[in-house]
């Protein structure tokens, strides 16, 4: 990295890191990324022993971990958990989104009630967890969540995925508009590939993971709320 590109960079404030759908997969790798660099960590997920082991991590790394067993289509229960934990850990830097819904039906079997379901999960949720987190972001904090090139190029046999990721960048965009004249910026990664197990795959959990973490980096000057990542 260039002088320049060093001194024009946002690096992320101090403070603690969100994650709202704390999995093994992209957000747990990017919460690694995040503790090991000092960031103390709040993970909102379902599962209780993939929370379990993602805070022995990050407690391995010597950070501080709250972690909360929550469903987060759970209006009431994402908005007093988030605050809760904004109020034990204090600011936050980041908040980051991952949940999406995976339902394998096409459009001639998908029922409205089931899209509004996975769009509560993938779209809505994101609603909950940043206006209960707004309280608590840093200035200069940022929103990031994991995209998809669902939102492009849709798969029939899962239809309701490419609406959440449509739909959960657009809402990055109007986010990012709302929240800079309060110092803070969002941002989608767009993963243009299939992600993969193969820790040598550019589309890696891990390669992701760090493309989210450059991607929070971007200069003030040249910000995106999207951003692709072509691996």
């Amino acid at each position: 990295m260039s002088r320049t590109a060093e001194t024009d960079a946002r690096p992320l404030p101090t403070g603690a890191v969100l994650v709202a759908g704390a999995g093994p997969g992209v957000s747990g790798h990017l919460a690694r990324l995040l503790a090991a660099e000092g960031h103390d960590l709040a993970l909102l997920g379902i599962d209780p022993r993939e929370l379990e082991q993602l805070a022995a991590d990050g407690r391995d790394a010597g950070v501080r971990v709250e972690t909360a067993q929550v469903d987060l289509t759970d209006d009431d229960a994402v908005r007093s958990t988030v605050a809760e934990l904004g109020l034990r850990l204090g600011r936050f830097a980041l908040v980051h989104f991952n949940p999406s819904a995976f339902r394998e039906e096409d459009p001639l079997t998908l029922t409205p009630a089931a899209l509004a379901e996975d769009v509560a999960l993938g779209v809505g949720a994101l609603l909950s967890v940043v206006q209960a987190a707004r309280p608590f972001l840093a200035v200069d904090a940022r929103v990031s969540v994991t995209g998809s090139m669902a939102a492009d190029q849709p798969w029939n046999k899962a239809a309701s995925l490419g609406v959440q990721k449509a739909a959960v960048r657009n809402l990055v965009h109007s986010l990012d508009t709302t929240l800079e004249p309060h110092g803070v910026r969002a941002v989608s990664v767009t993963v243009r590939g299939t992600l993969s197990t193969d820790p040598d795959s550019p589309f890696s959990h891990a390669a992701v993971a760090r493309a989210l973490r450059a991607a929070l980096d971007q200069p003030a000057d040249a910000w995106r709320s999207e951003v692709p990542y072509e691996g």
